[in-house]
């Protein structure tokens, strides 16, 4: 069991018969009435994302997440396939699980599956990772005000901006949080 006082961004807890991950949290302690824990918190289930308040000092079960470190394989109608590269089993995860990460991974790339009780719940990824540009335009010359940025599209679909001097062929590190460039690879 688990108090409020001991709530940590991150933290998976059990609450209303979900798992639940901490987003945000704040301890109010209010001049008349008891103190109390306004939490921010992330179905791992669903994906959804509510807003909650727990009485100081509340107990709850901490749900204890286990990530398997996993290879993708492949995608095929409404499943990807991940294999473990330690004893080689394959497993199936629903499309729908990865939907907002599926722009990032590609084949033969780790990810961490989150399984609760032999529960699969989803993936992690890293906040960033190396894709390669399989399509863009090429830089004009004179085209260089403050900035300048092109579209690009990379190896897994995604498109996003990349600065001018990047070219088709070139890898180039994305940020999973924004979708955004980072840096070419080094």
């Amino acid at each position: 069991m688990i108090s409020t006082s001991d709530f940590k961004t991150g933290l998976t807890i059990m609450f209303d018969n979900n798992i639940y991950q901490i987003i945000e949290f704040m301890h109010v302690k209010p001049g008349k009435g008891s103190a109390f824990v306004r939490t921010k918190i992330r179905n791992l289930r669903t994906g959804s994302i509510i807003d909650h308040t727990f009485n100081a000092g509340f107990k709850l079960e901490k749900a204890h997440i286990e990530k398997n470190k996993m290879q993708f394989l492949y995608s095929s109608d409404d499943f990807l396939h991940f294999m473990n590269t330690e004893n080689f089993n394959q497993i199936e995860v629903l499309s729908s699980k990865v939907k907002d990460k599926m722009q990032y991974i590609y084949e033969g790339m780790d990810v961490d599956i989150n399984f609760y009780n032999n529960e699969i719940l989803g993936i992690s990824i890293p906040d960033k990772v190396t894709l390669e540009v399989v399509e863009t335009s090429d830089a004009v010359k004179g085209d260089t005000k403050n900035n300048a940025m092109k579209d690009a599209i990379l190896q897994t679909g995604l498109k996003i901006k990349v600065p001018m001097f990047i070219n088709q062929g070139e890898k180039i590190v994305v940020s999973t949080n924004d979708a955004s460039y980072v840096s070419r690879e080094k």
